[in-house]
């Protein structure tokens, strides 16, 4: 797994500059590639380099790296190099994984077979739970596979295998040649081939792979390789795999499985490395897995690294056209997107059509009042994208003669109405790649109508933002920009089944409606157990902070979550929050993929103050955005001791605002990019008590004072209720 953190762009740019500058470097020689010779062991032969079809770049980088090492005969190893077509996941999202070939689950049991995790506690969790793999681990596996077969069929005895994100090692040869040497003497010596596949390139688990040292150069791993960057492969070996499959999990997961019957050695040192300047395109499935077990403690995807390079992008369209679903895929390729609304913000409108540089937007998707101004957006952005929507009724011969002659003075995309899952026309006009995720297709909003809300009759107290994420999906603050209100109804969304009401005081815990947590969160210091959730006759329910060894954790906490979720309504709770330093009371709707939240919080050193929240990602259900580690925070001055009295809090959520409440009192609102979009998936509700790492959150934990604990007396819900 590549968890690196991607480089800043300083560091990009001298890292992408040296890669290039390499080619000027003296040529290395290695004497491992050579025709058969007629010795036991033969040379390497083809090489194969597995590049998906949209990403030539990555090839020609290829090419010139391999232009700088040559063969026993003076010959560079680009000359024995063939690009192999990677599977993209991306154009085969609706098609069903073959399951003679690849079988998209796993365990947690699988993992932490590869890589053990001594501090983890294995029997507080399900091992045998399946984990279904990514798209692009589907893809991957299936990609090796086909080499696999190849190299099954050819003539070489031993071929090299290559991902298009590496960089040969400057002690390439050397090790090369040396671990080679080893290995022709091992095979004069026992008369059998010497293994079925060669790590050339790899990351050892965390503690150490198990092994064997055989030689000087290699050795025999047990497990524990992460990896199929680079290995050399044997004609025996891929037909041993072959026979092996199907492939269960990660391809690299899979094959640390199967060590025990395969013949495998991996050099002492890596000679070929991932480049860094290069995002990785995989997502790993195992993640939320170990975030929940307690076992990645970092955020592992702080911030969003998209950058789009081509903005701003206007696009209109007819009403039927599907203009929505086209600034849902702008926003998931990392666009701040402004979509369906009949006017702009004076300000926001005067920035684009003057300065530009301080606009909040980069993407205008739908835009009534734009629409009539597309000449002078033409003259005022002669290099920004523009895109037409067209349905089946409205083709290109419906714009008007004088838009078509504005537009063909700029770079213009006529888009059809979109296939599922296609994202082809859209990312070769932007010239970026797609994301991990199908094309969204979501019902038209329509054209919303903007309106004005004076600040001065909103209700708000007295409060403050704190820094929040830098993402694509949070606006700018300042005193200036407040979102954007619009004339909406609070009707029901079409996916809600039924209206729902609940009102829960506690007298017990109803196991149809509630589950007690038995996991963790990245930037949690302990980790969940019912045990912590306590019933207290004629009080409520406390949950519990308290210091209990729990292995991956010394504190353990307490935290109950609806088995439903809901989409839009009224959240209420009545509770007496703690008011010890580095310990959080939560009450909050969450989702993840893509990741989405609301919540309230009070903090243990803060309990004078609400903390208020939006964690907002784009995409539909099951997209893996969930970026964010900050939110957009808000802190609130209560004017009381929450940690004194119990107090009624409550969130509105509709499709165009956001409201928080204490003790019936309005004390915070926020419109439609005020200043993120609002959360529209189903979530379920959670109310906790966690110590947090975070000084800045929460100040530091004073462990002295543990136990600690909240009491929420009622939980009441007037919400649509949608599927689990």
């Amino acid at each position: 797994m590549n968890l690196s953190k991607p480089l800043s762009r300083a560091s990009w740019a001298l890292h992408s500059l040296l890669s290039h500058l390499r080619v000027f470097l003296p040529r290395q020689r290695s004497a491992s590639f050579h025709v058969n010779d007629g010795l036991s062991l033969p040379g390497i032969g083809a090489i194969f380099v597995l590049n998906l079809d949209r990403q030539p770049d990555r090839w020609k980088a290829m090419e010139r790296e391999l232009r700088s090492v040559i063969d026993a005969e003076g010959k560079p190893l680009s000359e024995r190099t063939v690009r192999y077509p990677a599977c993209d996941s991306l154009e085969n999202l609706s098609e069903p994984a073959d399951e003679t070939i690849v079988r998209p689950f796993y365990t947690l049991g699988d993992q932490l077979y590869v890589e053990p995790q001594p501090l983890a506690l294995p029997d507080a969790f399900d091992l045998e739970r399946p984990i279904k793999m990514s798209l692009a681990e589907i893809a991957i596996a299936r990609s090796h596979i086909n080499i696999w077969r190849a190299i099954a069929t050819s003539t070489d005895r031993y071929s090299l295998v290559l991902e298009d994100d590496v960089q040969v090692d400057r002690c390439f040869g050397r090790t090369l040649d040396g671990a080679w040497s080893e290995l022709k003497l091992e095979a004069t010596d026992s008369g059998n081939p010497t293994f079925d596949i060669l790590y050339v390139s790899y990351e050892e688990v965390r503690d150490g792979a198990p092994k064997e040292f055989v030689s000087a150069h290699t050795f025999r791993p047990e497990r524990g390789l992460w990896f199929m960057s680079g290995y050399i492969l044997s004609k025996k070996g891929a037909q041993t795999l072959i026979d092996l499959l199907p492939c269960c999990g990660p391809v690299d997961l899979w094959l640390n499985l199967n060590f025990a019957k395969l013949n495998v050695r991996a050099l002492r040192s890596s000679v070929f490395h991932q480049r860094r300047d290069l995002l990785s395109t995989n997502s790993y499935s195992i993640l939320p897995v170990l975030n929940q077990i307690g076992v990645l403690d970092s955020s592992r995807a702080a911030l969003f690294h998209g950058h789009p390079g081509h903005a701003p992008v206007f696009a209109f369209g007819p009403p039927k056209s599907d203009l929505s679903s086209l600034a849902m895929a702008l926003s998931m390729l990392g666009y701040r997107c402004c979509s369906d609304f009949d006017s702009l913000p004076p300000s926001e409108f005067k920035m684009l059509m003057t300065d530009g540089r301080a606009r909040i937007f980069d993407a205008y998707v739908n835009i009534g009042s734009l629409e009539s101004e597309l000449a002078t957006l033409v003259r005022r952005y002669p290099r920004g994208k523009y895109i037409w929507m067209s349905d089946a009724e409205h083709q290109v011969s419906s714009l008007a003669e004088a838009t078509q002659t504005v537009l063909q003075r700029v770079d213009f995309l006529l888009m059809p109405a979109q296939r599922p899952g296609t994202w082809r026309d859209l990312c070769e006009f932007l010239r970026i790649a797609p994301p991990q995720a199908s094309y969204p297709l979501i019902p038209n909003i329509g054209q919303r109508v903007r309106q004005v809300v004076p600040s001065n009759t909103d209700g708000e107290s007295p409060a403050g933002w704190l820094r929040h994420d830098d993402s694509p999906w949070v606006a700018k603050v300042d005193g200036e920009w407040r979102g954007m209100d619009v004339c909406l109804s609070t009707s029901s969304n079409s996916s809600a089944r039924r209206s729902f009401m609940f009102e829960d005081h506690f007298e017990r815990i109803d196991a149809s409606r509630w589950f007690l947590r038995n996991d963790t969160f990245s930037g949690n210091l302990a980790l969940f157990r019912p045990e912590n959730v306590v019933l207290k006759p004629d009080e409520g329910l406390s949950l519990a902070v308290k210091e209990q060894v729990l292995g991956v954790r010394v504190l353990s906490a307490g935290a109950i979550t609806t088995r439903s979720q809901y989409l839009f309504g009224r959240f209420e709770a009545s509770f007496q929050a703690t008011n010890i330093a580095g310990v959080v009371t939560g009450f909050f709707l969450h989702r993840n993929c893509p990741r989405q939240e609301i919540d309230i919080e009070i903090r243990g050193n803060r309990p004078d103050q609400l903390l208020v929240n939006v964690f907002y990602n784009p995409g539909t259900d099951g997209s893996r955005f969930d970026y964010g580690y900050r939110g957009s925070p808000f802190q609130v001055d209560l004017g009381f001791d929450a940690s004194k009295a119990v107090h009624e809090y409550a969130i509105e959520w509709e499709l165009n605002e956001i409201r928080w409440y204490v003790d019936q009192k309005l004390v915070h609102r926020r419109a439609i990019w005020g200043p993120t979009p609002i959360p529209n998936l189903p979530m379920t509700l959670h109310v906790n008590t966690w110590p947090t790492n975070s000084k800045e959150l929460a100040g530091m934990l004073n462990r002295l004072r543990l136990p600690a604990s909240s009491v929420v007396h009622r939980v009441a819900v007037i919400a649509h209720e949608t599927s689990a």
